[in-house]
């Protein structure tokens, strides 16, 4: 994304993808240049926030902020230098409505004015729906409205692969405790869901051909364990026990972020010794002349 066109100051807005499922966190990267030939301070000034978004529907309604009373820190940029910031809108923003947006990054300084990046457009969807309960949470008695927990597994079909999602909601209160983007989803399986005795959440998705992500999330939207699973013969499954406790049964736990193990090519001398002919002489053998270069080892794979 191009930063704005202005001499002392360039503001740039990126997204890591364009169409996110509403409530899942909304992640954009600010970064700020002082071309300004001065360091400058950029802080509130009576009222006018020095960092912030300009939010609105294709059709021109503005999104305010949820709290528009927020509060920043002030920073210094020295001249010529560049600063990022990461925010999550989902925090910020009502953005639950289904329908796209127009957002920009905004910046001010009380020495220059306002400066604001390109706008990006952002696409609010919804998945669709393949699993969904309501169960209480455990040890609670009471008879308030906060006793109960709506789960939802939800898919979303994007042009290149499915991402399988998790909602915890409190549908009565308006809460949404977490929407969570459990990885890729074989769209042609199902993926299987089952909840223990403390009503955690464990769900085992099949991500690609024999591979496979366990998750398990507590009702109040934290995960609490993900393991990846290979499975080179039979699918896994998830069981839960007489105690109430849920595991998973079959394949073998691996690290995806772990290096691959290189490719370790067998050398001449490994292969297995051919048995003589009984009706042929045996050969005679000459020793290898260790000034001669070799041409029978294969070459390393880059």
């Amino acid at each position: 994304m191009c930063a704005t066109i202005h001499a002392q100051m360039l503001v740039d807005l990126t997204v890591r993808r364009t169409i996110y499922v509403a409530f899942e966190p909304l992640l954009v990267t600010v970064r700020i240049k002082n071309l300004s030939g001065n360091q400058l301070l950029l802080s509130d000034v009576e009222g006018k926030k020095w960092f912030g978004f300009e939010i609105e529907t294709l059709d021109g309604r503005p999104i305010p902020p949820t709290d528009p009373n927020y509060e920043i820190s002030p920073i210094r940029i020295g001249i010529g230098e560049s600063i990022a910031r990461e925010v999550n809108l989902t925090q910020l923003y009502p953005l639950s409505d289904l329908g796209s947006y127009r957002v920009r990054a905004t910046v001010y300084s009380a020495e220059l004015g306002y400066f604001s990046s390109p706008p990006i457009t952002i696409e609010i969807t919804d998945g669709r729906l393949l699993w969904q309960q309501t169960v209480g949470i455990p040890g609670n008695s009471g008879s308030g409205t906060d006793n109960s927990r709506t789960i939802s597994l939800l898919s979303h079909r994007l042009t290149d692969r499915t991402d399988l999602y998790l909602r915890i909601e409190n549908k009565v209160e308006g809460i949404v405790y977490c929407t969570h983007r459990l990885g890729d989803f074989v769209s042609f399986g199902k993926p299987d869901i089952m909840l223990d005795s403390a009503n955690s959440v464990h769900i085992l998705q099949n991500s690609a051909p024999r591979l496979f992500i366990y998750s398990k999330v507590g009702l109040d939207g934290k995960i609490l364990e993900r393991l990846s699973y290979q499975a080179p013969k039979e699918r896994p499954f998830l069981q839960r026990s007489a105690d109430g406790e849920v595991r998973v049964i079959g394949g073998a736990p691996f690290d995806p972020r772990a290096t691959p193990t290189p490719m370790v090519f067998s050398k001449l001398s490994d292969r297995p010794v051919p048995l003589p002919d009984v009706n042929s002489t045996p050969p005679s053998i000459s020793k290898p002349n260790p000034t001669a270069p070799s041409t029978l080892n294969p070459k390393k794979s880059h």
